[in-house]
């Protein structure tokens, strides 16, 4: 008899957000205008020049032919002349950094290389799924560190690798932050280095939201004196310049990290179509004032949310990096949990957001909302969500009058 489900799938926790997903397809079929600011995917088109290069290099009769799986040589020179131009930061880009098909897919494959059965990572709690998914999926255990603050993720590092047997084999950093849109500076850098290198830690940070910024520009790990010893950062050209859809990133950092992810990704795959890879070229070395008018349109929508929701009831932290803004529940609906909240929004008021929990256990009593609608529909999903939040109040009226 065959068993009722596979051993890796077994050991996946149920996907929280397929629940709203699954209730907004629903809606949209029935003719319903949903408003999402659940998922991170951007809304804005890829610069022309980039979509250009696209173009010209896909008329090449020799485009079609399989490509490298570590990437073209020009996308990983264009890589490290990023982060030296950036970071300050010297790659060589023959050893140290590896083209991926997005920073999902590198940091997956990151995990299958490094992690063995039985291995402890340390994740902070909460955080992007995949930084625990992908090493469930390797075999590896998830030591969960609460991460509402950078502060209080790093020192509570310090009591995970107390409480754990075996001993961790790696740690996560995702700066700015996904869910929660907090950044770090070089100083948090310094000294996650040097508690990994205390306790023989590799590091995995991930890094993609760093060109979306409001204030001073996110540090990558990598400018601390020997991170590269024990560091790779995994980041993506999606949301930077726009392009989601055309699966590309890289990972960059300790040669002997690069070198084994290359490995992996040497048997699963032959690399992105080779025009997607030039056009990345396009987009890291050509014009950058696309990047600034994006920073530009994600500022303001940022403002605009803060201000059209605060009007409405609902009290949001202003973020100072990514597309996201992390919200507490407004008073009225916390009993309700992330999970429920974020289904009756949905279903009442038509506007979709990420409930906490699916980010983590930690997450509960938070949502995450995405900057990835223009400004007239962020208001009005502030209106929609100012008649949801009075009809929750008057609901809870009698109950109160009673109680």
């Amino acid at each position: 008899m065959l068993p009722p489900q596979f051993h890796k799938i077994r050991r996946l926790p149920p996907y929280v957000f397929e629940q709203v997903n699954r209730n907004a397809a629903a809606l949209r079929a029935s003719g319903a205008d949903i408003i999402d600011l659940g998922m991170g995917n951007p809304d804005l088109p890829t610069p022309p020049h980039i979509v250009e290069k696209l173009v010209e290099t896909a008329r090449k009769p020799k485009a079609s032919r399989y490509s490298s799986s570590r990437g073209i040589p020009g996308l990983r020179r264009a890589l490290a002349n990023y982060y030296r131009r950036r970071f300050g930061v010297t790659l060589d880009p023959d050893r140290e950094v590896v083209a991926t098909m997005g920073s999902k897919e590198g940091f997956a494959n990151l995990a299958q290389a490094l992690a063995a059965p039985g291995d402890v990572i340390l994740s902070p709690n909460p955080s992007y799924p995949i930084h625990s998914f992908g090493f469930i999926m390797a075999g590896a255990t998830i030591q969960h560190v609460k991460a509402l603050s950078p502060e209080e993720y790093l020192s509570g590092l310090g009591r995970a690798v107390m409480h754990s047997v075996p001993k961790p084999t790696a740690m996560v950093l995702c700066y700015p932050a996904n869910p929660t849109a907090q950044v770090v500076d070089l100083d948090f850098y310094k000294e996650a280095v040097a508690f990994a290198k205390r306790h023989d830690l590799w590091i995995l940070s991930d890094l993609a939201y760093t060109e979306i910024f409001f204030g001073d520009p996110p540090p990558s790990i990598l400018a601390v004196d020997g991170a590269k010893d024990i560091c790779v950062e995994v980041s993506t050209l999606s949301k930077t310049y726009n392009m989601a859809g055309w699966r590309v990133g890289f990972a960059a950092g300790n040669e002997r990290l690069i070198a084994a992810l290359a490995r992996v990704k040497s048997y699963l795959d032959y690399g992105s179509y080779t025009p997607i890879q030039v056009a990345a070229c396009e987009a890291l070395n050509g014009d950058q004032s696309c990047v600034d008018e994006l920073r530009a349109t994600y500022k303001s929508r940022r403002d605009t949310l803060i201000d059209s929701f605060g009007q409405a009831g609902w009290d949001i932290p202003k973020p100072d990096a990514s597309m996201f803004a992390w919200a507490p529940l407004p008073e009225a609906v916390r009993h309700l949990g992330s999970l429920e909240f974020s289904l009756r929004l949905l279903n009442e008021a038509h506007v979709s957001v990420s409930p906490g929990v699916g980010f983590g256990e930690h997450g509960e009593g938070f949502v995450r909302l995405g900057l990835v609608e223009n400004e007239q529909r962020i208001r009005q999903a502030a209106r929609n969500v100012k008649k949801f939040l009075q009809t929750v109040s008057d609901e809870n009226a009698p109950q109160l009058a009673t109680g």
